[in-house]
């Protein structure tokens, strides 16, 4: 199996390249689509339902139905939007589930777009650290309304273009544009600035959470196949 991968990896191959092996029957080759979006499926399933444990269980049944409706997949679009579109989805709906708003509408109130962010300066200690600023930044951006999570961490973390956040969306590029400037504007841009490229420590996904996700996945698609 890992040989398998080193090779798969060693040659490049594209995602589409990759899927028509799967549909052909090398299911266990579906194990590099996970390695290769697995951060991303994390990272914007957290920014939309904000658990760890619940943001797994949406990467679990991203990567199933993405799994039972390949045959679907026909290329119009990337396959990484399409992908994340899923995971997006399987987000949403579980917010459904807890009757919450699933829409990522804007709200143009006043006072309501406050984040719970302290106005005051970070102690000194905090800019001196990297890894305590990529934490800070981490909670600036749960802590945003749920309108803006996913699009700042679409654009600013996984650094997707607009195009292809709007696609993920189902937004106007013009709403992801307007959406990343009120979110910055609340997580304060010094904080950005500061985190710069280490932007992408935040959010970790950490090795024995990608393998228990990628058990879970095998053993349910091994389900669906029986």
């Amino acid at each position: 199996m890992n040989a398998i991968l080193e090779k798969a990896n060693c040659e490049g191959w594209t995602d589409l390249e990759v899927v028509e092996r799967v549909k052909a029957g090398e299911t266990a080759l579906y194990e590099i689509i996970m390695r290769r979006y697995n951060q991303r499926l994390y990272r914007v399933a957290r920014a939309i339902v904000r658990d760890d444990s619940e943001a797994e269980d949406v990467m679990q049944d991203a990567y199933v139905r993405a799994y039972q409706n390949l045959g679907q997949f026909r290329g119009a679009a990337a396959f990484s939007t399409w992908l994340t579109r899923i995971a997006v989805n399987e987000a949403l709906g579980r917010l459904r589930v807890r009757n919450r708003n699933p829409q990522l509408e804007d709200d143009d109130s006043n006072g309501e777009d406050s984040m719970n962010l302290a106005d005051t300066s970070p102690d000194p200690e905090l800019s001196a650290s990297v890894a305590e600023l990529g934490h800070l930044l981490e909670q600036a951006v749960l802590d945003l309304p749920e309108q803006y999570r996913a699009v700042v961490m679409l654009r600013d973390i996984e650094e997707l273009n607009t195009a292809d956040t709007a696609a993920v969306l189902d937004l106007t590029e013009e709403n992801v544009k307007v959406r990343l400037h009120r979110a910055r504007a609340m997580a304060r841009e010094w904080l950005f600035e500061r985190v710069g490229a280490n932007a992408k420590h935040a959010f970790p996904f950490m090795g024995i959470r990608f393998d228990r996700v990628v058990q879970a996945v095998f053993d349910r698609l091994k389900e669906y196949e029986g």
